[in-house]
């Protein structure tokens, strides 16, 4: 039979919570970990429409990337959508794990998943974890085998998480060569791609402010949205689970969905 605790403890190996950052929330978030598993979902984000997938699927436990809940609760009531959700899914007997930053820093997290699909050789955390064995670390940074311009690592780019647009800031024709990785939201690792000598800072969203920082001290950007540069690797969680997991049955969310529509030709 297998457990909340077994899904938690393979977890926590395949994506140390030591890595996750100090403000973040971490792990068995709720659930008993003595609870029977059988069907696990994997989402992004557990909003309304996938709280309700995974009680209409009988799902036992969802791993979600982004925690629920985040802050503090000072009540638990149905006044609120994180109130309501949380509710709905207690009733259901349905536990959430999140991994999180632990996740996008892991040995095989999303940002080395990422640092890999843009084809990138040498690659090494962008900021290395103190006290924590080699290679692991914040964001990821490496070379390509030969610099090419902007524009071709933009279309590499949007390949690799299958998206028709993306933002970028500066020159589509400047050579790149060394390129930073840092998925979700992370204009804060800014000044060190600059300092680990970095063309380019691969993301998923950040400030107007921290484009024109950018541009200003001539490093490019590439903006793929914050649900594209992670939303892939939660899918790959689901077949490394299942893999693990053979008797379990393990999906990633199908209705689930980025809030943020790109219109263009």
């Amino acid at each position: 039979m297998i457990s909340v605790a077994d899904v938690c403890s393979f977890l926590e190996a395949f994506a140390p919570s030591a890595l996750a950052a100090e403000w973040d929330n971490v792990g068995l978030l709720v659930g008993d970990r003595s609870q029977k598993v059988e069907r696990v979902m994997t989402c992004l984000t557990i909003t309304p429409a996938a709280a309700a997938e995974a009680i209409r699927e009988r799902a036992d436990m969802i791993v979600t990337h982004h925690p629920l809940p985040f802050k503090p609760l000072k009540r638990l009531t149905t006044d609120q959508p994180t109130g309501r959700i949380l509710l709905d899914l207690i009733r259901a007997g349905i536990s959430i794990y999140s991994p999180h930053t632990a996740f996008d820093s892991a040995a095989a997290g999303i940002n080395q998943q990422l640092a890999e699909g843009l084809g990138l050789k040498d690659i090494q955390p962008l900021e290395p974890a103190v006290q924590l064995p080699a290679g692991l670390g914040s964001g990821r940074c490496g070379t390509l085998p030969q610099s090419i311009p902007l524009a071709q690592l933009a279309a590499r780019l949007k390949q690799f998480l299958n998206i028709t647009g993306l933002h970028a800031v500066g020159d589509l024709q400047v050579p790149i060569t060394r390129v930073a990785v840092a998925c979700g939201s992370a204009g804060e690792f800014l000044d060190i791609a600059i300092a680990r000598g970095c063309d380019c800072l691969v993301t998923g969203e950040t400030r107007l402010h921290t484009c024109y920082d950018a541009e200003s001290r001539g490093i490019t950007l590439l903006l793929a949205g914050h649900y594209p540069s992670e939303r892939f690797a939660v899918e790959h969680l689901a077949i490394i689970l299942a893999q693990q997991f053979p008797t379990a049955q393990i999906w990633p969310s199908r209705d689930e969905r980025d809030p943020v529509a790109w219109i263009g030709d």
